[in-house]
């Protein structure tokens, strides 16, 4: 068994170096010296010491004995609770456990006897001295002789499962040390997980009996003298369960203390942890808003726990994809405990997830101000950092979270991507090589190092790097990749640019572009329909069919606002978020997340501009239905529907002419922003109170010049962007061709549709004026090969004139 008191003890020798007076407290002057002196890195001033003291005397008031302070237990707690950590206290003081310090902290090795359980519990007596902090600190403690009982007989029973399953090789450790805490790993201080984690073997033959054990154990738990008391041993064998990373049986013990006691909050949220571990990430959330719920029934009791129910409830949530809610979480969970510096860093990541950079950036450089060693803090500030632009500031923080933990892979692959972007390949190639060498299996790292090497010029290097990716997964992309390249090295071959520091692509003004036939979509408009079809492709909302909007506005009820004078049907984004995750039930959380991201960045964005966290729902449900399922008339109707369902409109069969108008221009401003955001400055001061019919609105909507005609173009990228033309790839990318063909006519090169939207053309081909012809698949190419060859046939044997 791993020795057990040595955190309480580290904490105690803290205490007393900076109890000056030996009293037993520490003072506001002893504390501001711990403060100061744990922090080297950081010049507080007088005015943030004084915050941080009022900060801790107010929330741990009941370990404060009068003019003495803070007493030891209190200083424990704080270190519970997260707002410090105690192996990073204790080695910057540079303090050392005293050999007495340690005895009878440690259990000698001991191979597994037959022997029963109440003789190997005399070789321990010792029991207080090595017992985790959790069981000697109050509330969180062992409070019944019997419980020790049954800790020490659950430890030996423990010991015989490890020894036995050690002997049979079936006992691992996973070292997750290499991987980031991210969002979904961190537990906080007093539930978290240590970086090696053991997966027991648990089909066998030990671990049933172990199981069978460990039912007595639990029946004498109940067969207690008074329910407290049982209450007090189910609680302890879930805690000893949970640090041996038994979680399932944990689970079942703390159930069994929920039974107990419904009204405490220390049984729901050690259940909550264990569910979150074991992935069951619904219910872990419904477990710790159980807790929340009791400790705010409960008053000042658990005032204690209150952050770190937020904390692990913001996880739970983000376990689901909630990121926007996690967020609400976090930010309560910091203005409770100021000094909850995993609190402030899991906000500003998942403020970063949500595309809310600069708050980020503002949250993660707070928690560094309090953890400067916090690797992750500074991965994803660093990562912050680049999505604003500032990539000299993120190449140093990534630079500094590596630094602090080598292998960290998160920050390498990030930085790999940060120097692609730089156009520095060589470095990006480098990065990637040492992901590979922490995470051999790494499938995109493989695949960008191929890139990587590419753009360095390296042609065999990241053939070798691809085949490897091949190896590791079988995604088309990668196949896409492989062509890709082939076609470069013919490219090569044959002098045709992009080889030799010649370039691979000129860019065209659009006036020199040129459609052929009616079906030929214009370059501007292709341009606009591929950036809508991105939003589409990330939010996967053209997999929501457009009627589940209107299930919404039939089932969801939104309570009445009156800001700004005008009723609306407004709510909180966090809000919002549910109901998405209910149209978008269908993703996984982590692309879930990428959607809300989208969403919030591209339409939030624009619809609360004034920032106020508030959104008009209706509306909301109204821009969305064009990039949803269905047929075009459908979401029209839809979009009508839900413009008519706002208060505004309430009672009509009819919408006011005003709001279809302003609706068309925030449509434009969101998805056509080059043309729409000019367009939002006429909309006000407009009065006209007439009212619009559905087919009135479907006329304002299909206008191509001042409504949403882009749609007939999005509408024919949904149908045919997967299509393939056969061996044909793009005249300047050199990617196979999918989505529509843009064939030039004079020069017969192809063009993909991204090439085509952006104006670029091969360089050996330059023209004053380019004319194209769109194919949407490789048939219509084929008829329209023969259908040339069936009129010049006809013409060329036609009788000649005389």
């Amino acid at each position: 068994m791993a020795t057990r008191g040595s955190r309480s003890e580290k904490v105690k020798r803290i205490f007393q170096q900076f109890d000056g007076n030996h009293d037993g407290g520490l003072n506001r002057e002893e504390m501001a010296a711990l403060v100061v002196a744990v922090n080297p890195r950081v010049k507080f001033s007088e005015e943030q010491i004084n915050a941080i003291l009022d900060e801790v005397f107010r929330t741990y008031s009941e370990f404060i004995d009068g003019e003495k302070g803070l007493t030891y237990e209190g200083l424990l707690r704080t270190y519970d609770d997260g707002a410090g950590d105690v192996d990073r206290d204790f080695d910057a003081l540079g303090l050392e456990l005293k050999p007495e310090d340690n005895a009878g902290t440690s259990i000698a090795a001991e191979e597994a006897s037959s022997s029963s359980i109440a003789d190997e519990r005399v070789m321990e007596p010792h029991k207080k001295q090595r017992t985790a902090a959790w069981a000697a600190s109050p509330n969180h403690g062992i409070v019944f002789d019997d419980t020790w009982k049954l800790v020490d007989d659950l430890e030996i029973l423990i010991k015989r499962l490890k020894s036995k399953q050690s002997k049979d090789g079936k006992l691992k450790n996973d070292n997750f040390d290499v991987y980031s805490e991210g969002w979904s790993r961190e537990l906080g201080p007093s539930t978290e997980i240590t970086d090696k984690r053991v997966n027991w073997e648990e089909t066998g033959h030990d671990y049933a009996v172990f199981v069978k054990e460990l039912g007595v154990l639990r029946s004498r738990a109940d067969g207690s003298r008074s329910r407290e008391e049982a209450f007090d041993g189910h609680m302890a064998i879930g805690r000893v369960l949970y640090d041996q990373h038994l979680f399932k049986e944990a689970l079942v013990s703390f159930k069994r203390a929920c039974e107990l006691q419904p009204a405490d909050v220390r049984p729901h949220f050690r259940a909550g942890n264990c569910l979150y571990v074991l992935g069951r990430h619904s219910e872990s959330k419904e477990e710790f808003l159980l807790a929340l719920e009791a400790a705010e029934a409960g008053g000042s009791q658990w005032a204690y726990l209150l952050p770190q129910i937020h904390v692990n409830l913001g996880i739970a949530l983000e376990g689901e994809g909630m990121v926007i809610s996690a967020c609400e979480h976090y930010r309560e969970a910091a203005i409770l405990c100021p000094t909850h510096f995993r609190a402030l860093k899991l906000l500003g990541s998942a403020l970063f997830g949500v595309g809310e950079y600069k708050a980020a950036v503002k949250a993660l450089e707070e928690a560094i101000y309090m953890k400067s060693d916090y690797a992750d803090a500074h991965c994803d500030l660093a990562s912050a950092l680049h999505a604003m632009g500032d990539d000299d500031n993120a190449i140093k923080e990534f630079q500094r979270a590596i630094d602090l933990k080598p292998g960290h892979v998160d920050a390498l692959y990030n930085l790999g991507g940060l120097y692609m972007d730089m156009g520095r390949y060589q470095r990006a190639s480098e990065m990637y090589t040492r992901v590979l060498s922490v995470w051999p299996n790494h499938w995109r790292a493989q695949l960008n190092k191929a890139v990587a090497l590419l753009g360095a010029g390296e042609t065999e290097e990241a053939k070798k790097a691809l085949k490897e990716a091949l190896k590791m997964t079988n995604r088309v992309e990668l196949h896409d990749a492989v062509a890709h390249l082939k076609q470069l090295q013919k490219r090569k071959l044959k002098g045709n640019g992009g080889g030799n520091g010649e370039e691979a692509f000129i860019i065209v003004e659009p006036s020199k572009f040129k459609s052929v036939g009616e079906k030929t979509t214009l370059r501007a408009d292709l341009s606009t329909a591929l950036d809508i079809r991105s939003f589409q492709r990330i939010t996967r909302l053209n997999r929501c069919d457009v009627d589940q909007i209107k299930k919404e506005m039939n089932e969801t009820v939104v309570p009445m606002s009156y800001s700004g004078g005008v009723p609306e049907k407004s709510i909180r984004k966090a809000s919002l978020e549910e109901i998405l995750h209910r149209l978008l039930k269908f993703l996984k959380p982590e692309t879930f997340i990428g959607a809300v991201k989208a969403i919030n960045q591209k339409v939030l964005s624009v619809l609360d501009e004034s920032e106020s966290g508030r959104l008009d729902l209706g509306m909301f449900f109204a821009v969305l239905a064009p990039v949803c399922g269905g047929s075009p008339d459908k979401r029209k109707r839809v979009a009508y529907e839900a413009l008519l369902w706002r208060p505004v409109n309430e009672g009509s069969n009819q919408i006011r002419k005003t709001d279809a108008q302003r609706y068309i221009k925030l449509l434009r401003a969101i998805y056509i922003p080059s043309q729409g955001a000019s367009e939002m400055l006429e909309i006000h001061g407009e009065m006209d109170t007439s009212l619009v019919s559905l087919a009135e609105f479907t006329a304002m909507f299909d206008d191509p010049d001042w409504g949403f005609g882009i749609m007939s173009t999005l509408l024919k990228l949904e149908t045919g962007d997967r299509n393939r033309h056969g061996s044909h790839v793009c005249a300047t990318c050199r990617y196979p061709i999918i989505g529509s063909r843009f064939k030039e006519i004079k020069s017969h090169f192809s063009l993909c549709s991204q090439c085509y939207s952006e104006g670029k053309v091969p360089p050996t081909s330059k023209q004053e004026e380019y004319r194209f012809k769109e194919y949407a698949s490789e048939a219509e190419a084929v008829k329209d090969k023969c259908m040339w060859f069936g009129i010049h046939s006809k013409s060329s044997s036609s009788p000649t004139a005389s």
